[in-house]
């Protein structure tokens, strides 16, 4: 079985539990959510064992399609993500409920499964149309997730905006990729390499075309300056859907960035400074607006929303620094490894969070206080993971920041490294300040917070792998280093 069959199977999975949620009402919406959460857990294995060779796609495929090891391993992680956010929204069946339009979660289980092919299917992307075919599938689902608890005014406020803002954004991708390849002849990105090469090519209307290319990718994953629709949109959006926003979707918008970005500074680019400055410039305010203003958030999902800005930015610095001279590993293989760090200790926070909500406790930090106190168990998971965010040494999340230092400093990026330091030195502050929160004996209630068992085992393997990454990375590197690399190690 190919790839691509394993795509297309978890796609009609995902319309038949649409459909079995409109016309089989007797089906529990937990059975639905963990219906879906078993196809992923199924696809995943079926994608292990499936041939990874081009040639076993069909011919009506192959031309559009790739199957290297950056393209199987977004696979795998579209996959991961969407299990987890399945598993969420199966955690919070009771609250959701409450706010959805007829008290059933149906589109909000099945349409993550979608998602998750559209995010597939764009890792394979060879050019912009495959691109945007993918990207439009998983942004007209997002549209409908964002805004699913319509009896929330603050859902619908988000779903307005995430849409508005969305379409243009979408618009000015298109807009950027018809100049491009005017410029360039090509919409492939080997014809776009190729193009970037050719002294015949204006390069004004070439660039013109990048500028407008990349601010619609840069909407895509909450660079500035097009990241002010992030914190209202991950606050109004329903706790699950905000972690398949924060991981998810970046994850997918990077991938992009990232084949995008290896066309344009390609061997001989006409346009590699420009292109470099630009995303510079964009990392350093990234970095910036996302930390600053998450200092003063009360509010855990703005606070997450905020920082998930700042990550952006440390990422973009990351395909601006190309590969790194310690470690034989591509701008993308960062990226990557990045998110991979980044996707157990976010899952994570806004599991505590889903877990809370579902107690009536809100997302402030005057209503964190005293979880200590009442859920050892669970205030230990969001110290984890706070400290994983904030870059604290011997977790995932301080690996992946180091990767990115080391790139930027090979390269002397100094004014952004130092934009990234100011970033990092914030996050501290405000990850901290939640933990802070956390083990304040003052609380609102005294009320003991209950998990499953099931979840207290799911939860308790994501804070491991949190600390085994941060302290033994070489199996993920492995997988993402240069072919001539794979025994360099980043832990001896």
């Amino acid at each position: 079985m190919s790839a691509f069959s394993i795509e297309v199977l978890l796609a009609l999975l995902g319309l038949a539990i649409v459909l079995a949620a409109a016309f089989l009402p007797a089906v529990s919406q937990r059975t639905l959510a963990w219906t879906g959460i078993a196809g992923s857990v199924v696809a995943l294995l079926l994608l292990c064992g499936a041939s990874h060779a081009e040639s076993s796609l069909p011919a009506f495929v192959a031309p559009y399609y790739s199957l290297d090891t950056l393209s199987l391993f977004y696979k795998a992680f579209a996959l991961v993500i969407t299990a987890l956010v399945l598993w969420l929204i199966a955690e919070s069946d009771s609250t959701l409920s409450n706010y959805s339009a007829d008290g059933k979660l149906g589109e909000l289980v099945g349409l993550p499964l979608i998602v998750c092919t559209g995010m597939m299917w764009m890792a394979s992307a060879k050019d912009l149309v495959t691109v945007f075919v993918s990207l439009e599938l998983v942004t007209v689902a997002f549209y409908v997730l964002v805004a699913y608890t319509r009896k929330s005014a603050l859902s619908l406020e988000a779903g307005v905006k995430y849409l508005i803002l969305g379409a243009a954004a979408t618009g000015v991708l298109v807009f950027g990729a018809a100049w491009v390849y005017g410029a360039t002849g090509s919409l492939s990105f080997e014809g776009i390499a190729k193009g970037v090469q050719n002294a015949a090519v204006n390069k004004s209307v070439l660039l013109f075309g990048i500028a407008f290319l990349l601010a619609g990718l840069g909407f895509k994953v909450a660079a500035a300056p097009f990241h002010m629709w992030v914190p209202d949109v991950y606050q109004g959006a329903p706790t699950p859907v905000t972690a398949f926003l924060s991981v998810g979707s970046k994850a997918s918008g990077f991938i992009v960035l990232t084949r995008v970005i290896d066309a344009l500074l390609a061997n001989g680019s006409r346009v590699t400074s420009e292109v470099t400055n630009l995303l510079l410039i964009s990392a350093a305010i990234t970095v910036l607006l996302g930390s600053l203003p998450a200092i003063f958030q009360t509010s855990v999902k703005r606070l997450l929303a905020y920082s998930s800005i700042s990550h952006a930015g440390f990422l973009l610095l990351a395909l601006a620094s190309r590969s790194s001279a310690r470690f034989d590993i591509t701008s993308g293989g960062v990226v990557a490894f990045y998110l991979a760090t980044y996707l157990p200790m976010t899952v994570l926070a806004f599991f505590v969070l889903c877990v809370l909500r579902r107690q009536g406790i809100g997302d402030s930090l005057d209503e964190l206080k005293g979880l200590g106190r009442r859920s050892p168990l669970l205030a230990l998971l969001l110290t984890i993971a706070m400290a994983s965010l904030a870059g604290l040494p011997l977790t995932a999340g301080f690996l992946g920041k180091m990767l990115v230092f080391v790139a930027a400093v090979d390269h002397g990026y100094w004014g952004v490294i130092g934009c990234a330091v100011i970033g990092a030195a914030a996050g501290f502050y405000y990850y901290f300040k939640v933990i802070l929160a956390i083990y304040t004996s003052e609380g609102t209630t005294e009320e003991p917070v209950t998990v499953s068992i099931a979840s207290k085992a799911i939860a308790t393997a994501l804070a491991a792998i949190i600390l085994i990454l941060g302290l033994y990375p070489r199996p993920l590197q492995k997988v993402l280093a240069a072919p001539a690399a794979a025994s360099v190690a980043l832990g001896k």
